[in-house]
């Protein structure tokens, strides 16, 4: 159920009862916004892309349908306030990095295997960091986790930072793509 329309309800069922009635705990919970865990119901996957007869991929045809994908989850994650100010640049400057990341990927795996990975769909809202990752769709194990996160430096106005985590150090150093700046004005939360 939508937030703003639970939130009426509640209101509504207060004062219509003067306070003497308590709204259901259904309408009173409020929903855990989606973790970065694989095993949430928010996060959902999907193959790569279409294989030759053989069924495997080639390593060009593994990129060309990755980028796709990312750029399809990139695009729901910016939400239609976002995108047009900045996907001109997020073209221009950090896919192409993003292109490179998902290459030397694909090169330490043969083409045989490249059919097992799979991008991450529904990308975090609000102000979750989770743009897309990278796993074996075979296996589960995550590979590449890429991300973009508000910065609001002291007098600066507001940049979109985008990195990516790898699973070789347990997702934990920030590997940086580039940024973008927004304005002096605080960005709309994603998705919207």
């Amino acid at each position: 159920m939508p937030s703003w329309l639970r939130k009426a309800l509640v209101a509504a069922i207060t004062v219509s009862t003067f306070g003497l009635v308590t709204p259901p705990a259904s309408l009173l919970a409020a929903k855990e916004p989606p973790s970065d865990d694989a095993s949430s119901p928010d996060w959902q996957h999907s193959p790569v892309g279409r294989a030759d007869e053989a069924g495997s991929l080639t390593r060009a045809q593994f990129i060309e349908q990755t980028i796709e994908k990312a750029v399809a989850q990139s695009h729901e994650k910016f939400g239609r306030k976002i995108a047009p100010v900045i996907e001109e640049e997020f073209r221009a400057v950090i896919l192409p990095r993003i292109e490179t990341v998902i290459a030397e990927l694909a090169e330490r795996y043969p083409e045989d295997e490249l059919r097992y990975l799979a991008v991450s769909e529904n990308p975090s809202g609000g102000q979750g960091e989770r743009m897309f990752h990278l796993y074996r769709a075979d296996t589960g194990e995550d590979l590449i986790r890429f991300h973009v996160r508000r910065e609001h430096p002291p007098q600066d106005g507001y940049w979109f930072q985008f990195h990516y985590h790898t699973c070789e150090d347990g997702f934990q150093a920030h590997h940086e793509l580039g940024k973008i700046y927004w304005s002096k004005n605080t960005p709309p939360n994603w998705r919207t």
